[in-house]
């Protein structure tokens, strides 16, 4: 009989340490696909649960100027009138809606100013099914007055307090060009420079940022330029995708050549690192916001819904979540249709929820990373593809640990992982992610892969969707002399250690 192979790995927490303050920074914000969505009942129902499971505060989603919010539209009074009579106006009614529905549930909006509403622009370009207009503005006083009016209105409705508690951001990805911006690269720094402008002259105290560019680009010449502008942003917004390495990118990097290259599981964490060195380096003392990030931008991608997004989520929350301020994973729900609407419960889709609220693997990494503690100790052992975090906890002590595969298309051998804690630790448990263990997905697919799950099943699907623990025992007799427990962890997998002890 073959002996399956095991890859022993073993860390060393230096428990009476007082360790380093880690921030929750996965928990800044949560994206949803588009503004419109926010209305509705489902997408309110999953940010409630994101609310409650995640820690998730502020909520993001583009294209709140887009023709199905009917922002720039005629009068219903006018409907009698020639076309040629009829004005457009701005209309907020839909923005009010979605941004009531994020109050409502105690959270925050981010006001994005994106993109150009139809009538504003001769450019043709646009995105998505909806058609969003994304030209530059064909009259730059029109649209600062449109901007600064739909802000003023917010904060007669709402409040000055309460707006200014908001993040505001311009636009989306205007690198990608001719998706989601018509213009160049100076173009767009006169679209911010009019977008700043607008925003404060109605409050100064409100915090702008972007310039919300894809693979990390544009932050130096964005930098450079807004000094000499005056017009500096209150934080900075960008994005990174561990694939965008695909398309080679010009955006600061830190790390070995042999991070850069295609396929490498490291890339996102070099350009996140790479920027927060260009920031240290120039002095910049305020916010970055890595507000899309994932594994991959692919819009249809099996692999988002397996052990594989958890263990890459974790791992690179675990290397570099401490180099911003905020990570907001791309995206929250499967209640989406950039690229089509998928026609099956599960269809490798962005969400980490699926359409009827089952939470995929992706969710229960955020879910485990919001269950560590806020001091994070010393933590030695593993090496760049198997790693640990191991934090105190208002309870006791928490370790979450992950393997990653070198090669996706690798079968990887399971991990014998060994982890030291005190002799006084008690009530030990794991709570495991890996092929099948709290995974929605794999379930599914035990039933058929039904793609419109009945009632019945959805009832049994969300009967399992929780996260489940099991108890381990602490070795008092290791060969080391020390305590400490030993579990199996798939790869890719990760596992979350949480035990009591007293303080």
């Amino acid at each position: 009989m073959k002996l399956k192979s095991v890859l022993p790995v073993v860390f060393s927490v230096n428990w009476p340490s007082e360790g380093l303050r880690f921030k929750h920074t996965w928990e800044q914000l949560s994206n949803i696909d588009q503004f419109r969505w926010l209305s509705r009942a489902d997408v309110q129902r999953q940010l409630a649960t994101a609310r409650d499971e995640l820690g998730v505060r502020h909520v993001r989603a583009v294209a709140m100027y887009s023709p199905e919010m009917v922002v720039w539209e005629h009068d219903l009074a006018d409907w009698r009138l020639p076309e040629k009579d009829r004005v457009k106006r701005a209309n907020w009614q839909m923005v009010d809606l979605s941004i009531e529905g994020i109050l409502a549930l105690g959270l925050k909006p981010i006001y994005t100013t994106c993109f150009t509403p139809v009538g504003m622009t001769d450019d043709p370009t646009n995105c998505w099914p909806d058609k969003n207009r994304t030209g530059m503005p064909r009259d730059m006083a029109q649209w600062q007055a449109f901007v600064a009016d739909g802000i003023r209105h917010c904060i007669a409705r709402y409040g000055a307090e309460e707006v200014r508690s908001w993040y505001f951001e311009c636009w989306n990805e205007p690198n990608l060009k001719g998706c989601f911006f018509g213009g160049t690269k100076e173009e767009f720094f006169q679209l911010w420079s009019a977008t700043w402008r607008a925003v404060k002259s109605v409050d100064p105290a409100l915090r702008f940022g972007g310039p919300s560019t894809a693979r990390g680009e544009w932050i130096p010449e964005f930098l450079d330029f807004t000094t000499m502008d005056g017009s500096s942003p209150d934080y900075l917004v960008t994005h990174v995708y561990n694939n965008d390495s695909e398309g080679q990118p010009l955006s600061p990097f830190d790390g070995p050549a042999s991070h850069k290259v295609k396929d490498s599981p490291h890339f996102a964490t070099g350009v996140i690192r790479g920027l927060r060195r260009e920031l240290d380096r120039r002095g910049f003392k305020g916010e970055v916001h890595w507000n899309e990030w994932g594994r991959s931008w692919f819009p249809y991608d099996p692999l988002k819904e397996t052990a594989l997004e958890a263990a890459f989520i974790v791992k690179t929350m675990a290397e570099c979540s401490q180099e911003a301020d905020g990570f907001g994973f791309w995206c929250l729900s499967d209640i989406y249709n950039q690229a089509g609407f998928q026609s099956s419960e599960f269809q490798g889709n962005y969400g980490m929820m699926s359409l009827h609220g089952l939470r995929k693997p992706a969710w229960f990494a955020h879910q485990l990373l919001s269950r560590l503690g806020v001091r994070r100790l010393p933590c030695s052992g593993g090496d760049e593809l198997n790693g640990g975090v191991a934090t105190r906890t208002a309870a006791g002590l928490a370790v979450l640990a992950y393997a990653y595969p070198a090669s996706i298309e690798a079968t990887e051998p399971e991990r014998e992982i060994r982890i030291n804690l005190p002799e006084a630790a008690c009530n030990i448990r794991i709570t495991s992610l890996g092929a099948e263990a709290n995974n929605c997905v794999a379930t599914w697919r035990k039933m058929g892969a039904p793609s419109y799950p009945t009632p019945m099943q959805l009832a049994e699907l969300h009967r399992q969707n929780t996260l489940k623990s099991e108890p381990l025992a602490l070795n008092t007799n290791s060969s080391a002399g020390a305590c400490e427990v030993v579990f199996t962890l798939e790869c890719p997998g990760v596992a979350l250690i949480e035990a009591d002890y007293p303080v």
